[in-house]
């Protein structure tokens, strides 16, 4: 596989934003495009999920074979396992020749199937033959079909809610996703608005010969507050609608109102639980991190302290102060010989990489770290990682391991 990065995929894909869960994503897509895996695409409707398949077909080996992109929802159910396997003459009504399906088309290639949950429970037994064995049968015929295929879906729903409710087999879903992508909505992209923006903007100012709107300060200040339920592809048609309409190049905040209702909290969303599930594990795992990295210094002290009392000859001192170091270190059991008095410790400390998420949860319930203050450690961080990178936010919250949302809020709540 050629050598890409995310800057790569983006200038090529006219893809324009520099959020962290974005850039995850594309990361992702290059990673499994060298691979055969199916990969299932998760996202609002109008994030624009239909770019990560491009992007999986276009780096994978099979890039020079057919690629095609299927809406299940726009299929009516009747005709969905034709269109998707084909079918023989005279098989049902109007089948008046036969006819080759989209697996048997994208044969070698990739096929996308884009709104997978909404297939019909039949045609989900039929997919599930395909991903399995890559076998399949035409409607009306009785003959095993072979294809080559690399399957990437793509669903606004919230699958896990639609196996409960039994609209989709949750084998079927296991088995379609193999690799997981999440793309987020613009709600949480707000530092990208502005680019996007301007990017449409000089685009229907080309296409319609006329000089790009631009925003005021206060207008750009009501995009970004605004809950964009349909995300970029409605920050695109008010774009279009405001560049044909207006005279007035530059939009004022009363102009836009004329546009989009007054902002509202954010409606709940289909597939809001699994992006905001994907948030708050970033921000967990940044707490976990610093969590690590205090016991990790904790340890280290620990050794140092235990070398120390080690390497001491007076076993007077060792034995007056047993107690206390029992208490920091563990059990203690004295071996003696003739030379020297020598001990080990009964519990001695992991590594870092023995430790694990639930260690690090008892240890907290267990108070163990009751002396350090987490949230003057979490300050810490924050103001290092801000100082090292120069008081740039997106390379500080890279370093940090969390999104920009994130650090944004860390740095507001505590001032810095």
């Amino acid at each position: 596989m050629e050598s890409v990065s995310v800057q790569n995929i983006k200038q090529k894909f006219g893809i324009i934003g520099y959020d962290y869960a974005l850039h995850r994503a594309l990361e992702k897509a290059i990673q499994v495009s060298s691979t055969d895996i199916s990969v299932l695409i998760l996202g609002e409707s109008g994030v624009g999920k239909e770019f990560i398949p491009k992007i999986i077909h276009q780096y994978s080996c099979r890039k020079h074979h057919a690629y095609i992109a299927v809406n299940c929802g726009a299929i009516p159910e009747g005709t969905i396992d034709s269109e998707l396997f084909g079918h023989e003459k005279g098989s049902f009504t109007g089948a008046t020749s036969m006819r080759k399906g989209y697996f048997e088309e994208a044969n070698e290639g990739t096929i996308f199937l884009d709104e997978v949950g909404e297939l019909p429970l039949t045609t989900q037994v039929r997919l599930l033959r395909i991903l399995e064995s890559g076998e399949f049968i035409k409607v009306g015929s009785s003959k095993i079909q072979k294809a080559n295929i690399r399957i990437v879906a793509a669903t606004n729903l919230n699958m896990i809610e639609s196996i409960q409710k039994g609209k989709f087999r949750e084998d079927l879903y296991y088995r379609l996703n193999t690799v997981q992508i999440n793309l987020p909505p613009l709600r949480f992209r707000k530092n990208d608005i502005k680019f996007l923006f301007k990017k449409f903007s000089n685009d229907f100012a080309e296409k319609y010969h006329m000089p790009p709107v631009t925003l005021t300060e206060e207008s750009l200040k009501y995009l970004e507050n605004y809950s964009w339920p349909g995300n970029i592809r409605q920050l695109k048609n008010l774009t279009e609608q405001i560049s044909v309409v207006e005279t007035k190049r530059e939009i004022s905040v009363e102009k836009l109102k004329e546009y989009i209702p007054e902002n509202i909290p954010s409606i709940s969303f289909s597939n809001q639980n699994v992006i905001e599930t994907s948030f708050h594990d970033r921000e967990r795992d940044f707490l976990y991190k610093i969590l690590f990295d205090m016991k990790k210094n904790f340890n280290n002290l620990k050794n140092i302290t235990f070398q120390l009392i080690k390497n001491n000859s007076n076993t007077r001192f060792i034995e007056k102060n047993q107690q206390l170091m029992e208490k920091v270190f563990g059990k203690m059991i004295f071996n003696r010989n003739r030379d020297d008095s020598i001990f080990r410790l009964e519990d001695s400390s992991k590594s870092e990489e023995d430790l694990d998420y639930e260690e690090v949860e008892e240890n907290l319930s267990k108070n163990e770290l009751s002396s350090f203050s987490l949230q003057k450690k979490e300050i810490e961080f924050i103001q290092k990682a801000l100082k090292k990178n120069n008081g740039k936010r997106r390379k500080a919250a890279k370093e940090l391991g969390i999104s920009e949302r994130t650090l944004y809020r860390k740095i507001k709540q505590y001032g810095l």
